[in-house]
């Protein structure tokens, strides 16, 4: 499978010319927010960040930590396919439940 057209949206600790000049190379699109602290980032002239795309990382990332808060996936120790996507899927579903009102609860 060829990278070329993926898309990289990252936050500001990926942000290395390294990663940036690799994604280049590999025909990978780079959203990665600039490093205010980092001496070896490049310069804001240098480098393009879409905001918008970037806000949608962090709903990503949320929801990334909410599957953390469930110890079974944590663990990854499931060996097939099939047990593994069972526990995300409860997992998902436990979350869908919590953002239901308690109006709307039985």
């Amino acid at each position: 499978m060829s990278p070329e057209g993926l898309f990289l949206n990252a936050d500001s600790g990926f942000d290395a010319k390294v990663l940036r000049g690799d994604c280049f190379r590999h025909g990978i699109e780079a959203n990665i927010a600039r490093n205010p602290h980092s001496r070896t980032s490049e310069t804001a002239e240098d480098t393009y960040t879409n905001p918008e795309l970037y806000r949608e990382r962090t709903a990503i990332e949320r929801t990334n930590a909410w599957l953390d808060s469930f110890k079974t996936l944590l663990g990854r120790y499931e060996t097939t396919v099939g047990n593994w996507l069972a526990f995300h899927f409860l997992a998902f579903t436990v979350l869908l439940f919590r953002k239901i009102p308690p109006e709307y609860k039985p």
